[in-house]
Formats: structure tokens, sequence, C-alpha cells
């Protein structure tokens, strides 16, 4: 893909932090495919989950689902607002499910950008 590896970078970072920050026991997964149109990366965990009516509001900037781990895990609430417009700056989607204290799955899709081969004749 043609893009921001510093961006592609945090985004991976923001996504694997937070599974892991919120999942105290069970699993966290991250998985990798490409199709001939785009690279999609999946990351699960089994943790916490995000109480349905807090949903519409985890890309919102400053925005922490468990306001009592503030002290113990730190951050800023920033990183999902983070990874949004990195996905989108790179003409992407991010998608999610979350159920409360059965995980959450977010779903991020990248295109993939075709090189293009000089014709030399």
């Amino acid at each position: 893909i043609k893009a921001d590896t510093k961006l592609i970078e945090r985004m991976c970072i923001n996504l694997i932090e937070n599974a892991i920050k919120y999942t105290d026991e069970g699993s966290v997964s991250v998985t990798l495919t490409q199709s001939s149109q785009n690279l999609k990366m999946i990351i699960e965990d089994t943790g916490l989950g995000i109480p349905e009516e807090q949903l519409p509001y985890i890309f919102d900037r400053f925005f922490r689902v468990d306001k009592s781990r503030v002290r113990e895990t730190g951050g800023s609430g920033l990183g999902l607002s983070i990874v949004q417009k990195s996905v989108e700056m790179h003409g992407g989607k991010i998608r999610f499910k979350s159920s409360l204290n059965k995980g959450t799955s977010f779903t991020v899709t990248i295109p993939i950008k075709e090189k293009k081969v000089k014709n030399e004749t």
C-alpha cells in the first residue's frame, strides 16, 4: 500500500494498546489479510467491552470508556480519534463491534493503490 508509515504505525499501536489495556483476562488477537483491492486488519479482544450507550462516542476526542481507569492506565482519550483520522486519510474504513464484558473488535480496511509502471520501449 502507499501509506504514511508513521500514521499506520501509530494506528496499530493505539488499537493494540487499547485491546491489551482493557483485557484484564482473556486474549488479544491481530489478524492481517490482503486481497487484490484492500489490506484488512482486525484487532479483537475478550476484554471489558464498551457499554452500548457509549458506542456512538468512541471516536470523539478526549472520550474515555472507563474513566475509573485513567490513573491506572494513563492515556489522553485521543487514541481512537487519531486512529479514525489516520484511516480516513488513507481512504480506508474502520468498523467495530463490542459487547459489554465480552470484548471488542476493530476492523480497519485500507485500499491498495496500484503502482504505476513506466512503459520503457
